[in-house]
């Protein structure tokens, strides 16, 4: 959805691209936790509901970028070739503006799952997350706090597991970036 709304954004622009980037703004105004924990007390307390809100708490992060790439792109000269040429918007788009915008995606989805699943475990850990008898790392992390002077490992192997598939994730985000910069490549 953020692609979406900011590839629309950046290529039609005028007043389009002001309101979309208003509603982005008012978003990102707010900490993302917070407007996660709104959105799952409006919802009610369920990991489905915990995932719908970390999705919608990342559309403006995703329009934002995508936006930005779409404004660069849209004065190349291969873009004003195809619109000399009769090309509609949409294909213009479809064609030449998303193939060319998918490199930041990719990179950001990547980092963006990191985080969405610290998010996630936050949620569980304040109990909006997954419920009884799901099993959650932040849950578990949550159950096990009046534990920790006498088993720690309850409490570490939930927060070794979350600090493990972040930093996976973030890794990978890191590598891809490498490789789909061409200001990287010599």
């Amino acid at each position: 959805m953020g692609t979406f709304l900011g590839v629309v954004a950046g290529y039609y622009g005028r007043w389009i691209d002001l309101t979309i980037s208003r509603i982005f703004d008012i978003m990102l105004a707010f900490p993302s936790i917070l407007l996660a924990i709104a959105i799952v007390a409006i919802l009610g307390p369920s990991l489905r509901n915990a995932l719908i809100a970390i999705a919608i708490v990342n559309i403006p992060v995703f329009g934002r970028l995508v936006r930005s790439k779409v404004l660069s792109l849209k004065e190349e000269e291969f873009i004003m070739a195809a619109r000399a040429q009769g090309m509609k918007h949409g294909r213009i788009i479809l064609h030449h503006v998303l193939p060319n915008s998918l490199a930041p995606i990719i990179v950001q989805a990547t980092l963006g799952f990191g985080t969405a699943i610290l998010e996630a475990a936050a949620l569980g850990f304040l109990g909006m997350g997954a419920q009884p008898p799901n099993p959650e790392w932040g849950k578990m992390l949550s159950d096990s706090r009046a534990f920790i002077q006498s088993a720690p490992w309850t409490v570490l192997f939930p927060g070794f597991s979350i600090m493990l598939i972040v930093l996976g994730f973030n890794l990978i985000g890191d590598g891809l970036r490498d490789a789909l910069d061409p200001k990287m490549k010599n």
